[in-house]
């Protein structure tokens, strides 16, 4: 580019600081982000860019920092419609007692989708501009994300029995075969396949599912190693630790995503980073429920990808992911009883790079770099709670939540704009809100 030359785009934000997540450890300061089309076209120092780029739009968030919309790797979106429903009890009860006939009785395709729309509502607000669901009608939830233009990596279960969406594993993978098709290549809606866990899905379907991620090439997200209690039970039954049975049918490769991961022995480890799966860290859930503790400092110094995720907001209670990264930041130091363990930048990564390498998406989203994605958001720092701000990366992970999120763009669209949605008629979400409410609360 010549000095002469003037490039126009889109749209140019400046921002008094730029995290990127790639280079690891970068923060720009006084840099601008320039977006033409639905991609990244520069970054760079604000002097340069007033020399070569002329935009139509320009915003000046001199208060802000920049940094990769954040990618929610494991959740169930609909079930925020029960936030706060079972509170207090162990895994099993909780689900057993509570959840599973709540969802035997209340969900259907007018739920997932007024849950979904929900999640989506409060992702948005905090920061995620892509998300993992694993849940029923996935169809439901697939249309949902791309109706208001958010990313979604939509995982249709599959179980040994019957549910609200199919009567068995033949039928699950049937359907999802025809999701895959419907939304293959398309630019923001992936398909992935959820077997529950180990303990619901026998060797039979995992077979079948393994040949189907094969043939079609789409991830497969699964429960694992969630508690203790699962490893004894496997163990007592089969003599075999749930990975080491998953590994030996062949289900652990590059494109598995482990969603929990608390218990983690040697032989867990040696297997998780020979197969290159990748691990999905849900500290909140796991401490509510009182699940274990997920070793991620002893993982990526294994090489084993770590991304980060809320689980649904039955178990958590809430969807925002710089919360998660918080906890995860502290919970990781006293895990491995070293306070240099998952550092600021680390846990940024998690959030972002690395549920984007998860998700086999890492070319097009997970960092702010040319060419990719402008899937991009900001976050006001100019609040006297942050101040003084020695180090950003410090405050977005230690000192606040997601709620200072100002703007967002997905693919170059707006979609939170002066910390309001765009894409969501809010005041109609609530009224549809209310009414599950007050169905659940009368049983």
């Amino acid at each position: 580019m010549t000095a002469d030359t003037i490039t126009a785009v889109d749209t140019r934000i400046n921002a008094r600081w730029i995290i990127p997540i790639v280079p690891s450890g970068t923060v720009l300061n006084e840099h601008a982000l320039l977006i033409q089309g639905d991609r990244i076209e520069a970054i760079l120092p604000q002097a340069e860019a007033d020399q070569h780029y002329r935009a139509r739009e320009t915003l000046n968030l001199n208060d802000h920092v920049l940094l990769p919309g954040l990618i929610n790797a494991h959740g169930h979106a609909a079930m925020s419609l029960m936030r706060g429903m079972a509170d207090d009890l162990p895994l099993m009860t909780w689900l057993n007692d509570h959840i599973w006939p709540a969802e035997a009785k209340f969900v259907s395709p007018e739920f997932i989708a007024d849950g979904t729309r929900l999640a989506i509502a409060e992702m948005l607000r905090t920061g995620t501009t892509c998300f993992s669901d694993m849940y029923f009608f996935p169809e439901v939830a697939a249309q949902t994300a791309s109706d208001v233009g958010i990313r979604s990596q939509i995982c249709f279960p599959v179980l040994d029995f019957p549910t609200a969406w199919g009567d068995g594993p033949d039928d699950y993978l049937r359907q999802g075969a025809d999701l895959i098709d419907q939304w293959q290549n398309h630019s923001h809606v992936r398909i992935g396949i959820g077997p529950h866990a180990p303990y619901t899905v026998s060797d039979g379907p995992i077979r079948d599912l393994i040949r189907l991620s094969d043939d079609k090439q789409v991830p497969i997200q699964i429960h694992l190693h969630e508690t203790a209690f699962e490893v004894a039970d496997a163990l007592e039954k089969s003599g075999t630790r749930p990975s080491q049975r998953l590994a030996e049918l062949g289900l652990l490769t590059p494109h598995t995503q482990c969603v929990h991961m608390t218990q983690v022995d040697s032989t867990d480890l040696m297997l998780l980073a020979e197969s290159g799966a990748h691990v999905v860290h849900c500290p909140e859930s796991n401490l509510k429920l009182a699940s274990g503790f997920c070793p991620v400092d002893k993982l990526q110094k294994a090489g084993v990808n770590v991304s980060i995720g809320t689980d649904g907001a039955a178990s958590n209670n809430d969807l925002d992911l710089f919360g998660e990264l918080e906890t995860a930041a502290m919970l990781a130091k006293a895990v491995a009883e070293d306070a240099a363990a998952l550092s600021a930048h680390q846990a940024l990564a998690m959030a972002t790079i690395n549920g984007a390498r998860a998700m086999g998406r890492e070319k097009d989203i997970g960092s702010l770099e040319t060419g990719k994605m402008a899937d991009v958001i900001a976050i006001d720092l100019s609040d006297p709670f942050n101040q003084p701000i020695y180090d950003p990366a410090s405050h977005l992970v230690y000192s606040q939540h997601g709620r200072q999120l100002s703007h967002s763009w997905i693919g170059g669209v707006p979609q939170v704009q002066d910390g309001k949605l765009t894409r969501i008629d809010v005041p109609d979400l609530m009224l549809k809100v209310s009414h599950w409410a007050k169905r659940i609360r009368q049983g």
